[in-house]
């Protein structure tokens, strides 16, 4: 078995996990917003995920001649600990199942901010009593602080930006309408003429399709249109609310890996080894694959949020953009891994430090998405101060790191 010892190896496995979990879910949004079935995405998701962990246990598991490695602890009883990690796996499906739907009403940066906010508030606060106060108070806290007041500023970068989005379609809908009241039947005409001459342009080859620049009206509906899941009807606040949900869940997954491994409540019998991480990683995977697989299937037949019915069938015939689903699966299997893996020496509420994936997330939804682009001034001073506010949470957070002894 392969142990990281040293700090600065647990740090190193912490900026690669930061890396990878802020990738994933920019993944997962990119083929929300070309229109493919969140269900077809998470099952794929789902399946990348567990192969990481196989890969994970029988490598760096399995390497080494420090005792136990992963096969052996798999015939030793040592059930109460792989409760404890199939709950963490539970609630990190939960967590990532409803991060997606969050996403598509919040936005991918502020939910990534929110989520992982919540998490290091709850699940790093459980953390530093599970792990026999390792950590340093004086530093941990204050960054535990730092994340709270991100999660208010993350509400208020969304609720801002929301309303700024509103702003943009009631001006484009007066626009379209004259002074009456009615819709300029001429402005109409000339809009349908133009998308005639443009598929026809398109079908001689002669020109190439325009693209609603970002942050405009017209970007807005192009998005509500081709996206699956429809959120212009929904209230902010139920956005917000399947934020919170998963950020409560997600705060948990790291404090019941923490109880697997190290065994704090005394629940194993005397001369019973408890779990290395990967055992305890491999255990927390095979529960998120189950819940994932069983809550999915069940929603391609009855569908959340009035998507479209689909079926095992079609989801087995739906390649259109099935590799970045199976690519984010990997990233977010090896990012976890790597999480737990500087957790267990230099304690997991240090290693919460991670939760800087919305940093990651942020780059990606401004690049890819175009979000906040033509927002209003105070949507990007909210915006910069919550960015600040998190940058600073974590750079204290990674400060607290202490050592785990053997």
């Amino acid at each position: 078995m392969f142990l990281v010892e040293s700090k600065a190896g647990a740090i190193g496995c912490m900026l690669v996990s930061l890396l990878l979990l802020g990738t994933w879910p920019a993944l997962l949004t990119l083929l929300e917003r070309r229109g493919r079935l969140p269900q077809h995405t998470y099952l794929d998701y789902t399946i990348t995920n567990l192969m990481a962990a196989f890969i994970i246990a029988f490598t760096f598991g399995e390497i080494g001649s420090t005792r136990p490695n992963f096969l052996s602890q798999l015939s030793e009883d040592n059930w109460p600990s792989v409760l404890f990690a199939l709950f963490g796996g539970l609630m990190l499906s939960l967590g990532n199942l409803a991060t997606q739907y969050a996403i598509a009403f919040v936005g991918l940066s502020v939910t990534e901010v929110i989520t992982a906010s919540m998490t290091v508030v709850i699940g790093t606060t459980l953390n530093y009593f599970l792990d026999d106060k390792i950590n340093k108070a004086k530093i941990l806290f204050p960054g535990v602080g730092c994340f709270l007041i991100a999660v208010c500023l993350g509400s208020s970068v969304h609720t801002s930006n929301a309303a700024d989005n509103k702003l943009k379609l009631d001006t484009l809908s007066n626009d379209n309408k004259n002074e009456a009241g009615h819709e300029d039947t001429s402005t109409s005409r000339e809009l349908n003429t133009t998308n005639i001459n443009e598929r026809n342009d398109l079908e001689s080859g002669t020109t190439a399709p325009k693209k609603a620049e970002f942050g405009t009206a017209c970007f807005l509906i192009e998005l509500e249109d081709k996206r699956s899941i429809k959120v212009s009807d929904r209230s902010i606040f139920f956005g917000l609310a399947i934020t919170m949900f998963a950020g409560a869940c997600l705060s948990l997954f790291s404090p019941a890996v923490n109880i697997a491994t190290n065994d704090q409540w005394h629940t194993l019998k005397d001369g019973v080894r408890h779990l290395t991480v990967y055992t305890a990683f491999f255990y927390f995977s095979i529960s998120c694959f189950s819940i994932s697989i069983i809550l999915n299937v069940s929603f391609l037949y009855y569908p959340l949020l009035n998507l479209p019915k689909s079926s095992l069938r079609a989801y087995l015939g739906d390649w259109n953009g099935r590799s970045w689903a199976l690519l984010a699966g990997i990233l977010c299997g090896f990012g976890n891994g790597l999480q737990f893996m500087g957790g267990q020496a230099a304690g997991y509420a240090a290693a919460d430090a991670v939760q800087a994936l919305p940093l990651v997330s942020t780059f990606w939804g401004i690049l890819l998405f175009g979000e906040y682009r033509k927002s209003s001034g105070k949507t990007y001073v909210l915006l910069v101060a919550m960015l600040l506010m998190f940058i600073v949470a974590v750079a204290v957070l990674m400060a607290s790191a202490g050592h785990r002894k053997k």
